[in-house]
C-alpha cells in the first residue's frame, strides 16, 4: 500500500511526473523546506479549497485557523469581512514561494503575475515555519 498523502507538485490540472495533478477540496498536509536541497523545516496541517465554492468561502466568518489554507487556483486575495489579520504566501506553479505579507482585514491584496496558488495563515505563523521568499512547499492531499 501507498502513503496516505500522496506528493503533489504543480497545478492544479497540471502535469507531474506524466501524471495530471487535480487537487479537491478537503485537508492534508504542507510540508516547507527552505530550498530543494534543505531538509524539511516544517509540516503544517493544511485545508484545500480548489472548487470556486471553497476559494470564495475561504477563511470568512473564522475566528482562527490550525494550520494553512492554500487556495487553487488563485493569484490574490482579500481580507474584506475577516476577523483577523493574515499572513499570505503566493506560490508559482511549482510551489516555490515569491512573495510572503501579513494582511490586517479590510484589505485588497495585488495580483501577483507569476502565482499559481495562494497559502493562507494566521499573522506570525508563515515565519515560525520558515516559509520565505525562495522556499519551496510540498502539498501532501489525503486520500
Amino acid at each position: 500500500m501507498g502513503s496516505r498523502y500522496p506528493v503533489t507538485r504543480g497545478t492544479v490540472g497540471g502535469v507531474r511526473g506524466g501524471t495530471v495533478v487535480r487537487w479537491r477540496d478537503g485537508r492534508g498536509e504542507l510540508v516547507v523546506r527552505g530550498s530543494p536541497d534543505e531538509g524539511v523545516s516544517a509540516r503544517v496541517p493544511l485545508e484545500i479549497a480548489a472548487s470556486y465554492r471553497a476559494r470564495t468561502r475561504g477563511l470568512l466568518g473564522r475566528e482562527s485557523l490550525e494550520g494553512a489554507l492554500l487556495l487553487s487556483p488563485a493569484n490574490s486575495i482579500h481580507t474584506f469581512r475577516m476577523r483577523m489579520p493574515i499572513d499570505v504566501a503566493y506560490l508559482d506553479r511549482r510551489l516555490r514561494v515569491l512573495a510572503v505579507r501579513t494582511m490586517p482585514p479590510g484589505r485588497l491584496g495585488r495580483p501577483r503575475v507569476r502565482a499559481r496558488h495562494v497559502l493562507e495563515a494566521e499573522a506570525g505563523a508563515m515565519e515560525g515555519w520558515g516559509l520565505r521568499v525562495g522556499a519551496v512547499a510540498e502539498v501532501r492531499a489525503l486520500r
